[in-house]
């Protein structure tokens, strides 16, 4: 099962990035809530960023924008920082914390789509973009060190992952003693039962994949992440809501 959910989301994601390498929107391959369709609630995609953001960045980064929400807006990234974007895609996300950081800091984008990695790094080039690197793998298992990220970031892709659990470890894992987290991503309602949840929408269209209110502090806290708020901003369908994820790992971890 979790290999037929891994293909199911990579085909989805590797067909949006073509789509924008063939010079097309990648919302002509949507589904669901994670992407700017025509039908969407207005709060997805690229329209969530500033006009200034989306101005200094290349086309084909605003037009692969799938997420539902902002995570830059919200992270609180600082010069010299590194930090970790789970489910980059197009690499929206990715340069606009290069930006922020600086040079002196680095930001790292993990896909599994190998067409999604082609398209970001052919907009981090256009871009003129140095401190960014983009690496193969799964959000269930990150090709970095303990320790090695002060910011973990994410736009609508820990509801994607097969093994939520799998994920919030290794969050934990590849924080710094101090690091957060700033995750934009789709909860449902503590109300909503998984079948329910599917009812509304597919696992590619980020909607029956996603955890509740509860489940997504209790897997954060599981993880050793402290200072949890998962907070909606706003819904994106019957008792599926748009929501901001702040954490933080204590800085006196023994594990970091």
């Amino acid at each position: 099962m979790t290999e037929l959910l891994h293909d199911a989301v990579r085909e989805r994601y590797a067909n949006a990035a073509i789509a924008v390498l063939e010079g097309a929107d990648a919302a002509c391959c949507d589904d669901g809530c994670c992407g700017p369709v025509a039908t969407a609630d207005p709060g997805t995609g690229s329209e969530l960023y500033t006009d200034a953001d989306r101005e200094a960045l290349p086309e084909g980064a605003v037009l692969a924008s799938l997420g539902c929400g902002n995570p830059t807006a919200v992270a609180g990234l600082r010069e010299g920082e590194r930090v970790l974007d789970l489910g980059s895609g197009g690499g929206i996300d990715v340069l606009l914390s290069a930006q922020r950081v600086g040079p002196t800091g680095r930001a790292f984008g993990l896909d599994m789509t190998d067409e999604m990695l082609d398209l970001a790094r052919r907009n981090a080039a256009e871009a003129g973009t140095s401190n960014v690197e983009f690496l193969k793998g799964r959000i269930e298992e990150i090709p970095l060190p303990a320790a090695s990220i002060d910011v973990v970031i994410s736009n609508c892709v820990v509801n994607l992952a097969a093994d939520k659990d799998a994920v919030f470890r290794e969050i934990g894992r590849v924080l710094r003693p101090g690091g957060r987290i700033g995750i934009t991503d789709i909860v449902a309602e503590d109300t909503l039962t998984p079948q329910q949840r599917l009812e509304r929408g597919s696992w590619v269209g980020c909607i029956a994949g996603a955890l509740s209110f509860a489940e997504y502090e209790a897997g954060l806290r599981a993880a050793g992440l402290t200072d949890i708020s998962v907070a909606p901003t706003h819904v994106v369908a019957d008792g599926m809501h748009s929501t901001v994820i702040r954490a933080n790992k204590p800085a006196g971890d023994p594990m970091g």
